[in-house]
């Protein structure tokens, strides 16, 4: 993320017309994610025992969203949802809690990196977040997050230290960033219905910023050979699923760019034994909403959006709704049909969303969403032509509620 936020007088006004001209077009702790094999298979439809009474694996949903990246604007309006007593994000988030909440597992991003408590606390271009954020994605039902973005090392290893002992004491995982050695060589590892889920994370660089003096394992940098071994060793430390979560792309691109294209294949092509190495691919950075496509029969969001963003001033210096634009991805997996075999995905859905900077919240635009304007209508409707410009329907992706 390299994009500022414009000055709230300027928002304001920019807004308006936006929504005018949008108006017209428009109508045109335990183990994370642990659950019980019961209210697994009441979400998912598998069944929790196989015939004959032997015990069988229980399938999960599994949802994803994009980045949380708290600017100025931000910040301050965490400050007023908390009455001037701390920050509260909460708020912001409680449009996507029913959807975060209901699933069996639930990653987010993280983006930035976290400030000592009480402050200060800066937005762009070298961020420091509240803590308190940490706090908010845990209620909102989030069960780790990735943690590897061009802004790992904004605040340097201390800033990193602080984000992870934070998500610690709110009970999120993390992966893609570490405090020790020892702790980078460990897949995260997260339960969800009857399986056991590795969450792996990398960006394709920190904003120039090196690595600690001593401590090459402080962020992951993307390289596909990289990720497949760490992917094989997840397999090995007893994963089932391995979700790799990827900080890449270019800003303000909807199409993903050669390198992700090239990214995609290889790590959808890789298999163990004939199994893929990798089941599901979820990526952040670019700001805006990208496609959704299935490559070599894995699932890959090229791009998520921005969940939590200030209103975003693009490259070329002007104010860019689709930096507030993003969607959740959900995906259902269901055990293997034999010993050995891949966890399949058995429903894939997306859920459009929009982060109404003017009153700091989150606003569920999915299917089941009642009541949308002719703006909101029209953020759907972009989304959704972005999610599926690559042929995603036709493999079964669908609108979720």
């Amino acid at each position: 993320m390299t994009s500022r936020t414009r000055s709230a007088e300027t928002a304001a006004l920019a807004a308006l017309l936006l929504a005018a001209a949008t108006g017209c077009a428009g109508g045109s702790g335990p183990a994370a994610g642990t659950t019980t094999p019961g209210a697994a298979a009441a979400r998912t439809g598998v069944p929790s025992a196989a015939p004959g009474g032997a015990s069988a694996p229980t399938g999960f949903t599994l949802v994803a969203s994009g980045d949380v990246l708290p600017h100025d604007s931000v910040i301050r309006r965490a400050a007023e949802d908390a009455d001037d007593a701390g920050y509260d994000f909460g708020p912001m988030l409680a449009g996507a809690k029913p959807v975060v909440s209901r699933a069996d597992l639930a990653i987010c991003h993280m983006e930035t990196v976290y400030g000592e408590g009480g402050g200060p606390y800066t937005g762009y271009p070298a961020f420091k977040s509240p803590p308190e954020v940490a706090a908010a994605l845990g209620a909102t039902g989030y069960d780790s997050c990735s943690t590897a973005s061009n802004h790992s090392l904004d605040d340097g290893a201390a800033g990193l230290r602080r984000t992870l002992d934070a998500l610690d004491k709110a009970g999120v995982r993390h992966a893609g960033s570490a405090r020790t050695a020892e702790e980078a060589a460990r897949p995260t590892l997260l339960k969800a219905g009857g399986a056991t889920v590795a969450q792996l994370a990398y960006t394709y660089g920190t904003n120039g910023h090196p690595l600690p003096e001593g401590q090459p394992w402080a962020v992951k940098l993307l390289d596909a050979d990289k990720v497949i071994a760490d992917a094989r060793a997840a397999r090995a430390a007893g994963a089932d699923v391995v979700v790799v979560s990827v900080h890449w792309g270019t800003e303000w691109q909807t199409e993903p760019d050669a390198r992700q294209l090239s990214l995609g294949r290889a790590l959808t092509a890789s298999r163990s034994g004939g199994r893929p190495d990798i089941d599901l691919i979820i990526g952040t950075h670019a700001h805006v909403p990208q496609a959704y496509e299935k490559v070599n029969g894995t699932w890959i969001v090229y791009g998520m959006g921005d969940q939590i963003a200030g209103d975003m001033i693009n490259h070329e210096g002007s104010y860019d709704p689709r930096g507030n634009m993003s969607s959740i991805g959900r995906f259902t997996f269901a055990p293997p049909r034999a010993a050995g075999g891949r966890w399949e995905v058995t429903r894939a859905e997306f859920l459009p969303q929009w982060f109404d900077t003017a009153h700091g919240r989150v606003v569920d635009l999915g299917a089941a969403a009642e009541g949308l304007d002719a703006h909101e209508a029209g953020i759907r409707d972009a989304i959704r032509q972005v999610v599926l410009g690559r042929g995603a329907a036709e493999d079964g992706l669908v609108t979720g509620e």
